[in-house]
């Protein structure tokens, strides 16, 4: 496969235009997700997939109207990645909104609500102060995998991290060894192991680069 020619694409914020697009690339690259398995597979592969779908939709929808910090990767005009960061002051985990709520738990259930809340509460417990951001997802397209955009994503939100003054840095979970690589050449280290419900991974943070000497 030829390497892409890195001109050719960009990162900016996505618009309301292009939410259905992202929440497509989310769900192909979440399919098997670890996680996601864990808290809505219940032995109908096709519920499953309705129930994954939709908890993307209402999550990507929830992030929009919280204005919080959505990036795409464009090749011209055509998205391919999706990156999305959520900051400690809009609400997670038992700090969700109840409009968030009731639209998850009528679309994946009670269960896999408070399977949701859990994971963010215990990542909000590790984060090393109040001031963090969490990414909810980064993602690429399938057929564009393989092709090192996954680290032009997180250099996106690297420096994005570095320009905000009031952000100490970022956090994420990782379940799987290959992504925590990944993280790890972008200067994500790991801060504590966690298992959340049947699913184990790390929490891995990004520290906000500073000025001061």
């Amino acid at each position: 496969m030829q390497t892409p020619a890195f001109e050719n694409y960009r990162t900016v914020y996505l618009t309301a235009e292009d939410l259905r697009i992202a929440a497509s690339i989310i769900y192909n690259a979440y399919h098997d997700d670890p996680f996601f398995q864990d808290v809505l597979y219940c032995g109908d592969l096709h519920q499953y997939e309705q129930k994954l779908r939709a908890a993307i939709r209402e999550e990507l929808n929830e992030l929009w109207q919280q204005e919080q910090t959505l990036v795409g990767l464009f090749e011209e005009d055509r998205l391919v990645g999706v990156v999305c960061v959520f900051s400690q002051q809009a609400g997670m985990g038992e700090g969700r909104f109840w409009h968030w709520r009731l639209k998850m738990v009528l679309n994946t259930g009670w269960k896999s609500t408070q399977a949701l809340m859990s994971k963010e509460s215990s990542i909000l417990e590790y984060l090393p102060g109040k001031n963090c951001a969490v990414i909810q997802f980064v993602s690429v397209a399938p057929l564009e995998q393989g092709q090192g955009l996954g680290a032009r994503l997180l250099r996106a939100v690297t420096s994005w991290c570095d320009e905000q003054s009031d952000l100490d840095g970022v956090g994420v979970f990782v379940s799987q060894q290959s992504h925590a690589r990944l993280f790890n050449r972008h200067r994500f280290l790991p801060l504590t192991h966690l298992t959340i419900g049947n699913v184990e991974g790390d929490l891995m943070f990004y520290k906000r680069l500073t000025d001061e000497l």
